[in-house]
């Protein structure tokens, strides 16, 4: 039977692509995959690659972007990320803590976007 193998690719949306990059690159720290198309900002996330793009659907006719969808990165210190976002004034979700994912936080981004960040584990 045909079947899903699982996520392969994340993107979100928003109409200011330069903003976008600005934040995922410049605050965030992700680096951009320079290949990607013109209507997206594509970054050379690991294990899955993650974009921003121009909207698909009018953002204006909801009230929170991404509601009932949980976006989960992993990073490499969650508690030294909250702190840079936070002296870079990026909104505080809620703050790092103990979880089944060891410790992880949330950060709402420019664009109404909820991130959840964790540290993860080192692959060996």
């Amino acid at each position: 039977m045909p079947h899903l193998l699982g996520p392969d690719f994340i993107g979100i949306q928003t109409a200011d692509l330069e903003a976008a990059r600005a934040f995922y690159e410049g605050v965030v720290g992700l680096t951009v995959n320079e290949a990607g198309p013109p209507d997206a900002v594509v970054f050379d996330s690991e294990p899955i690659p993650f974009a921003v793009r121009t909207p698909l659907v009018d953002l204006d006719a909801v009230e929170s972007r991404g509601h009932g969808v949980a976006l989960w990165f992993g990073c490499d210190d969650a508690d030294e990320l909250h702190d840079h976002l936070v002296q870079n004034d990026v909104s505080i979700v809620f703050p790092p803590k103990d979880g089944p994912f060891g410790r992880y936080f949330a950060f709402r981004d420019p664009f109404g976007y909820t991130i959840t960040a964790h540290t993860a584990q080192k692959q060996s």
